[in-house]
């Protein structure tokens, strides 16, 4: 329970701070954060989680880092379930909180941060451009985690290594998808969005599940003697 509960509070922090930031302060006139700085803030809610309940939980934060360290051989199949399930809730959680923060100036929640491709891309980006980053961002991301997290890795560095590739990751692609790399992101934004939404939802729960799972078997052969 006390795993159960690590995820879910770090989930929560991860959706708060990168699509918090996202939705509040990306456009803010004249000082607004940019895409760098929504790319800067959802590393340092992975960075800052890794140090603060990791040594919990892991910190996995992700329905498909769970599914890929699996996959890898690092996670015992009682964990999937339980973890993906206090992942989501945790993420919804912070969408509900948000929601109430972004409509209390009387504004709209607009696209509240969901994940889109098509029309609903940044940059109307298709859906095989979103289908190729959202695999590609994911298993990379994966293999950054396995090989940070490896035993024969360097000590202590893990978690910076993890936040800084997530940092890269919403550098290239937030143009193209927002950025899943995460069903739980993805499922907490999309709920409240509804609409366009809910159908484009499949992409970034399916894909980011598949790139994690690949990842898994890559390093898991990379690691045979």
């Amino acid at each position: 329970m006390k795993k159960n509960l690590a995820e879910f509070f770090g989930t929560f922090w991860l959706v708060m701070g990168g699509c918090g930031s996202a939705v509040l302060a990306a456009g803010f006139p004249d000082i607004g954060i940019g895409l760098l700085g929504v790319s800067l803030a959802f590393g340092l809610t992975v960075l800052t989680i890794a140090y603060s309940l990791g040594h919990i939980s892991g910190a996995h934060l992700n329905p498909a880092v769970t599914i890929g360290l699996w996959v890898g051989g690092r996670v015992e199949s009682k964990t999937v379930i339980p973890y993906i399930i206090s992942q989501i809730l945790g993420a919804v959680a912070a969408a509900a909180v948000l929601y109430v923060i972004v409509t209390g100036n009387g504004s709209s929640i607009g696209n509240f941060a969901a994940n889109g491709y098509g029309e609903h891309s940044p940059g109307n980006y298709s859906m095989l451009a979103a289908i190729v980053t959202e695999f590609v961002m994911t298993f990379m991301f994966l293999i950054v985690i396995l090989g940070a997290t490896d035993e024969k890795a360097p000590k202590g560095f893990a978690g910076i290594a993890i936040g800084l590739a997530l940092t890269l990751i919403h550098l290239i692609s937030i143009p193209v998808t927002n950025t899943s790399v995460n069903p739980a992101r993805s499922i907490s934004q999309a709920i409240f969005v509804g609409d366009w939404a809910i159908p484009q939802l499949w992409l970034f729960i399916l894909i980011p599940v598949i790139g994690a799972a690949a990842a898994g078997l890559v390093y898991k052969y990379l690691r045979t003697e």
